[in-house]
């Protein structure tokens, strides 16, 4: 007869897709999970440059760091092709887990009994499999994106891959969890978009393999997408949203330039500052970065712009100079702490699901001006879902957009409403995230699943 017991020696590996924000996100859930069960030895493994990040500030004893290859010859020189370094990874990416994970073994002289990783990482949960362990991947995202990878080849059965054109405005019905949804609001790599690209190929085969999860974990929170959890739940042996992130840990911000923004924000009105940001991969073109400027400039708004300094050369001449007493241009800023100051009203974002999900606990609307990847979908769910923001007219910044779109986020009337509700999805984060809330429970559940094994 089984029964089910908590084993002391438990070693678990920890595999990260090296790119955008996942990895810190991962090694953030992993100092919950090292703090939660200290008796579990967590290895670590990423590429040299990923783990120098993120391993400059204290982690938790048990919790390893391994250095990986990230696939880049040597004396290799990038041509600017997209997503180039990651597919240089993925080639490498397989063999050089399975080398990780072998030394790990080695030197902490404990087989790993777990697998959890970056659920782009698909080939995770062969490597579990070959292993006889529990595999459970983190999809970094929110419900919405995880079932369109999910339904991939049924929606392709039922729209056709090679007919899309034209059809972008067409409304889809058929998708399980959601009510309708914009075709061409669907990720890149499903229909559109190059579909042999081994990016768009990863997100089609962890789609497929995802149902042989022992837990799938999502940084989200049940009550944001009730239909689609419900729809996902079916699906997967153990579907637990287990955040927002960053409403559990959110480090405060240590940096001393950040203290004057601090001070700039105290002195401006409630709710009248736009923050701006376009996470740490998009890049707006030259000319939307001017009509941005030029959009600040003569509707007035004060505004927190987190911009590199390369970028400054698009800017109208003259500018910053002329806003800095009714703006901070700066090249990274605390996006957590500033979205939480009474004094921000809006959000100019990429639509990233992390800075979707760190608006919703601040209750800022946003304003998205969508890229690549899941960011369109993201912004289809904002405005028409949600209802917590908007897409800026036409998918892209002209002056005259950008100011009616400021202008209904700040405004009394539409900003009000806005407001309003984006703070009814704050009171349900801050409630799941609490004592008796679901993604509390959600993460209890977590716990049990890598330290209990079945005898």
């Amino acid at each position: 007869m089984s029964k089910t017991k908590t084993t002391p020696n438990r070693h678990v590996a920890v595999l990260a897709f090296p790119f955008a924000s996942h990895a810190s996100l991962l090694l953030g859930l992993l100092r919950r999970l090292a703090t939660a069960a200290p008796a579990v030895i967590f290895s670590f493994f990423s590429t040299a440059k990923s783990n120098r990040s993120l391993f400059s500030a204290p982690t938790p004893e048990n919790i390893k760091p391994y250095d990986l290859s990230d696939g880049v010859p040597e004396g290799y020189v990038f041509v600017g092709r997209p997503q180039e370094d990651i597919d240089l990874f993925l080639k490498v990416a397989p063999e050089e887990f399975r080398k990780g994970v072998a030394a790990a073994e080695s030197e902490i002289a404990r087989r790993v009994s777990c697998v959890v990783a970056d659920a782009f990482l698909w080939f995770s949960g062969v490597l579990a499999e070959e292993m006889g362990v529990p595999w459970v991947p983190l999809w970094p995202s929110g419900a919405s994106s995880l079932s369109i990878h999910f339904y991939t080849d049924f929606i392709r059965d039922t729209v056709g891959v090679t007919s899309t054109a034209g059809r972008e405005d067409e409304i889809l019905t058929f998708i399980p969890g959601f009510s309708e949804l914009r075709l061409g609001d669907l990720p890149s790599g499903v229909l559109s978009g190059n579909l042999e690209s081994p990016f768009s190929i990863m997100l089609h085969k962890m789609g497929q393999i995802l149902p042989k999860a022992k837990a799938l974990l999502v940084n989200s929170f049940e009550e944001l997408d009730p239909p689609l959890t419900k729809d996902l739940k079916s699906k997967f042996q153990n579907f637990l949203n287990i955040g927002p992130f960053n409403v559990i840990s959110s480090p405060p911000s240590s940096n001393s330039d950040d203290h004057d923004l601090y001070l700039w924000l105290d002195k401006q009105k409630p709710t009248s500052v736009v923050y701006i940001s376009f996470g740490t991969v998009a890049t707006l073109p030259p000319p939307e970065l001017k009509a941005l400027a030029e959009a600040l400039e003569a509707s007035g708004t004060p505004f927190i712009w987190s911009l590199k300094d390369k970028l400054k050369v698009h800017l109208p001449e003259g500018f910053v100079e002329r806003m800095r007493e009714n703006g901070n241009i700066v090249p990274w800023a605390p996006q957590v702490q500033i979205l939480a100051h009474s004094s921000v009203g809006g959000f100019i974002s990429h639509g990233g699901a992390n800075s979707v999900l760190e608006a919703i606990p601040a209750a800022v609307p946003i304003i998205c001006r969508p890229f690549f990847g899941d960011q369109q979908l993201n912004a289809w769910m904002v405005e028409k879902v949600w209802k917590i923001g908007l897409r800026v007219e036409g998918g892209v910044f002209t002056k005259g957009g950008i100011v009616t779109a400021l202008d209904l986020v700040l405004g009394q009337e539409k900003g009000e409403k806005l407001r309003e509700q984006i703070g009814v999805f704050r009171e349900l984060a801050l409630k799941a995230v609490g004592p008796n809330g679901s993604s509390t429970k959600n993460f209890k559940t977590l716990i049990e699943v890598i330290t209990t094994s079945n005898l």
